[in-house]
C-alpha cells in the first residue's frame, strides 16, 4: 500500500513497546499481570459456572450479571496472553491484521460493559418502580427490544472505527508505546488524513458510554425518585441498585484515568501512562465478579457452596 502523497511504504508489521523504559526488568512485570489475568479468569468462571448451575439464579437480573462476567472474561483474553508473551519472551511483534482484531474486539467487549449496566439500570427501574409489570417487560420477546439496538449500534460502531483505520497507510513509524493496540495510538502512526478517523472515535465515545452513562443516571434519578415518594418499603428496595452502582463507579473511574493518562501524557512518565492505559483490560475484570459475589446475597451464599464442595472433594 503506498502513501497517495509520495512513494513511502505502508508498514504492515507493528512492534508493541510498553514499559520499554523498564528494560532489564521488563520480564518482572510477569507475574502481576499473569496474576491479575488468573484472577480475572477465575473468579468471572466462577460467577458463570454458580449462575448457570443453579436453577434459582436464572431471574433476568443474574442472567445479566452472568453476560457481565462473560464480558470481562473476554476483554483480557483478547490482549493479555499477547502481553505476557511480550514480557517473558520479548516477543513484541504485531501485524496490521492482529492490531485491528485486537482493537474490534477489545473495544467491542468494552462497550458492553456499559451496555450490560444499561439492562441492568433498565431491569431495576422495572423491578422498582412498576413492579406489577415487571415480569411482563422482562420476558425475553418484550426485553429484546431493548436489547437488539444497543447490540447493534456497537458492533456497527466498531466496524467503523477498525475498517477506517485499517485504510489508512502507516508511514510515520510501527512503534506502538503501549502493551496492546489501542485505536489512537495506532491512528497517530497513519501520514494520511486521520480527521474522520478521530471523528468517527469521538462520535463512539458520546454514542456509546456517553449516552450509556446519561441513560443509567436518568435511570437511577427516577428510580431514587421512586423510593423516596414510597417511604420505607421502598428504601429497602433501592438497596439492590447499590451493586450496580459500584460498579458502575469502578468502570468509570477506571474509563477517566485512562482516558486523562492519554491527553496529559507531557506531565506523566511513559511507563505510568502506559500503566493507566492497561487498567481496564484487567480491574474491572478482576473486581467486578468479587463485588457482585460480595453484595449479592444469593450469589455469595451459591459460590460458598460451590467452593466448599471443591474443598471437600
Amino acid at each position: 500500500m503506498e502513501d497517495p502523497a509520495g512513494n513511502v511504504s505502508s508498514h504492515t508489521h507493528f512492534v508493541l513497546n510498553g514499559f520499554a523504559e523498564l528494560g532489564a526488568l521488563r520480564p518482572v512485570l510477569f507475574l502481576p499481570f499473569s496474576a491479575l489475568l488468573l484472577l480475572a479468569l477465575a473468579a468471572n468462571s466462577l460467577l458463570l459456572f454458580v449462575v448457570v448451575s443453579q436453577r434459582s439464579l436464572h431471574s433476568p437480573m443474574h442472567v445479566l450479571m452472568a453476560g457481565m462476567a462473560c464480558v470481562d472474561l473476554c476483554v483480557p483474553l483478547f490482549c493479555v496472553p499477547h502481553m505476557l508473551l511480550s514480557f517473558l519472551l520479548d516477543w513484541r511483534g504485531i501485524s496490521l491484521i492482529g492490531c485491528l482484531l485486537q482493537i474490534y474486539f477489545v473495544h467491542l467487549f468494552g462497550t458492553f460493559q456499559s451496555t450490560l449496566l444499561v439492562w441492568m439500570a433498565l431491569d431495576r427501574y422495572f423491578a422498582i418502580c412498576t413492579p406489577l409489570y415487571y415480569h411482563q417487560r422482562m420476558a425475553l420477546p418484550r426485553f429484546l427490544k431493548f436489547m437488539v439496538p444497543l447490540a447493534v449500534r456497537n458492533f456497527l460502531m466498531m466496524v467503523a472505527v477498525v475498517s477506517l483505520a485499517g485504510r489508512l497507510p502507516f508511514c510515520d513509524g510501527n512503534v506502538i508505546n503501549r502493551c496492546f493496540c489501542e485505536h489512537m495510538a495506532l491512528v497517530e502512526l497513519a501520514c494520511g488524513n486521520t480527521s474522520v478517523n478521530s471523528l468517527v472515535g469521538l462520535l463512539t465515545v458520546l454514542l456509546i458510554p456517553v449516552a450509556d452513562f446519561a441513560f443509567i443516571t436518568a435511570s437511577y434519578l427516577l428510580i431514587f425518585g421512586t423510593v423516596l415518594s414510597s417511604g420505607r418499603s421502598g428504601a429497602r428496595a433501592l438497596q439492590t441498585c447499590v451493586t450496580h452502582i459500584v460498579v458502575l463507579a469502578v468502570s468509570l473511574t477506571i474509563v477517566l484515568v485512562s482516558f486523562l493518562s492519554y491527553r496529559i501524557r507531557n506531565k506523566l512518565p511513559a511507563p505510568v501512562r502506559v500503566f493507566f492505559s492497561t487498567m481496564y483490560l484487567l480491574v474491572p475484570s478482576c473486581f467486578n465478579p468479587i463485588i457482585y459475589g460480595i453484595r449479592t446475597a444469593e450469589i455469595r451464599q451459591h459460590i460458598v457452596r460451590t467452593l466448599s464442595c471443591f474443598h471437600v472433594a
